[in-house]
């Protein structure tokens, strides 16, 4: 095998940061090479280098692709020679169809008249090579993430691909969507592309990749080669962060105290179907000083069931009750339930979690806004007291709380999110998917900062589509499917197979 792209010594400098340092990367012709490291570490700012979203002359060092010297001024010229990159937000326009999304700015077209019939055609073929059945006219907003995920690689190859950059293209999907995926890759791989993956999930990095490049603090740390090192988790975790994890989880004494938070018949129907119930009869409870978990596939209703309890901001025709120490709270509005106690952290961190544009410092105090202010007008040095406050205790890696939020890495955008709701005070935190989409490092981070909440007296419900995660850190589990808790596990009952049997005999 030849190399088809070498990048060598790639230095890029932002204000006051430097995210790239020296960065070397060889990536040979028909093989699958992953690129890891912690959020923040400069992996994606490597690949914006590469297609041109930093175009030539921003950076110091040299791109050779295919044999000869590349200085791209911009994202089109990278891919008229066939590098494509597949960003973790998709690039699909929602309300166009899967035909229109798969050529927009490429359209087949003579003197300005799209021709329909030869779209169609192929993107007939273009789908059939990805493995999916839909008809080219079927709206993008009709199909699931996974789905969308297949219909942005139809569109690379649209584009006569030769180097596909998937950038975190799992983080959303679920376990059956992620292998379909993979599996696209190696079929792909055997007819000649060449991919670049970029993945938190080392499992499916060890199933595909031929080759692994570890980079940390912007520093290339090493290549691996499946065909002559051997390459465990451990060794490229130990890379990635600069030291051994002999545990992924923090250790913790657990001592649940009394019922913080208990749910009883809590029932939700869809918002739009109002015929279709998506909650059934829910009932949980949270102890002080205590994580509980919820398992269960993806459209088990997990997240419509945290949606619905914290200020009913999912669903209708609500009903049930929620107490909290014991006495019955209003939790009708999203302020209402954050004075009774609550809070929600949400796995859309980018839509739903944070306000991008805004700062950390702005970030943080949005949910208690009354803790710094008088009379109506916020104290802006009270603000920058509390951020860095925040910043130093839970290690946001920034060089300031005037930072724009959009400018961290997902690691780091999640602590914000934390900080925003541990400076409301809430007696019961619920997390949903709070470690995804970021790297091993920064989820041991946020597991200590989940352990010392439940050592405050707090309590802690989590939802997690990774089994691991939920065994490592929960006292008791619950298993849901269809909509129904199906199931309660303590730590000590709980496995991957006792859960999974929960959920296919309900």
């Amino acid at each position: 095998m030849k190399p088809l792209l070498e990048m060598r010594s790639i230095t890029k400098t932002f204000p006051g940061v430097k995210a790239l340092n020296a960065v070397n990367l060889t990536v040979m012709e028909g093989e699958i090479h992953a690129l890891v490291g912690e959020n923040g570490a400069g992996k994606s700012t490597l690949m914006k280098v590469l297609s041109g979203v930093y175009p030539a002359g921003t950076y110091e060092g040299e791109i050779h692709y295919d044999g000869a010297l590349a200085e791209f001024s911009g994202i089109r010229q990278s891919e008229n020679v066939g590098i494509i990159i597949i960003h973790q937000e998709l690039a699909l326009v929602p309300l166009l169809s899967i035909a229109e999304n798969l050529f927009i700015g490429n359209e087949c077209a003579s003197n300005g008249i799209v021709d329909w019939h030869e779209t169609f055609q192929r993107t007939e073929a273009l789908l059939k090579k990805v493995g999916l059945s839909e008809a080219p006219g079927t709206l993008v907003d009709r199909i699931g993430v996974g789905k969308q995920q297949l219909v942005e690689i139809a569109k690379a190859l649209s584009k006569d691909v030769r180097l596909l950059i998937l950038d975190e293209p799992t983080s959303a999907l679920s376990e059956k969507d992620s292998q379909a995926l993979l599996d696209l890759l190696l079929e792909l791989k055997a007819q000649g592309v060449t991919s670049i993956i970029i993945s938190h999930k080392l499992n499916e990095v060890r199933s595909i990749a031929d080759r692994v490049t570890v980079i940390r603090d912007g520093a290339t740390i090493s290549t691996l080669d499946a065909r002559s090192d051997e390459i465990t988790e451990d060794r490229i975790i130990h890379d990635m962060v600069g030291r051994d994890m002999a545990q992924r989880f923090p250790e913790r004494e657990s001592h649940p105290g009394d019922v913080l938070m208990e749910v009883r018949n809590w029932n939700v129907w869809h918002p739009e179907h109002t015929e279709r119930q998506v909650i059934r009869d829910a009932c949980l409870n949270v102890r002080a000083g205590e994580v509980v978990g919820i398992a269960g596939l993806m459209g088990a209703g997990r997240t419509e069931l945290a949606m619905s309890i914290f200020g009913k901001s999912y669903g209708r025709r609500i009903s049930g009750e929620v107490l909290i120490d014991g006495k019955p709270v209003d939790v009708s509005t999203v302020d209402r339930s954050i004075s009774a106690g609550l809070a929600y952290v949400t796995e859309d961190r980018k839509n739903l979690g944070l306000v991008l544009d805004e700062t950390i410092q702005r970030n943080i105090t949005l949910a208690n806004l009354e803790e710094v202010s008088s009379y109506g007008v916020i104290s802006e040095a009270q603000e920058i007291n509390v951020a860095e406050g925040f910043r130093k205790a839970i290690n946001i890696r920034t060089p300031g709380v005037f930072q724009k939020v959009v400018n961290l890495s997902g690691g780091n955008q999640q602590k914000v999110v934390l900080s925003k709701w541990l400076f409301a005070d809430p007696k019961v935190l619920i997390l949903d998917e709070p470690t995804r989409g970021i790297d091993v490092g920064a989820k041991y981070e946020i597991y200590g900062i989940i352990n010392k909440l439940v050592a405050d007296g707090k309590g802690v419900l989590m939802i997690s589509s990774e089994l691991p995660e939920l065994l490592g850190m929960c006292d008791r589990i619950y298993v849901m499917n269809e909509g129904a808790l199906v199931g309660e596990l303590t730590a000590a009952e709980a496995s991957q197979e006792r859960i999974m049997s929960f959920i296919v005999r309900s």
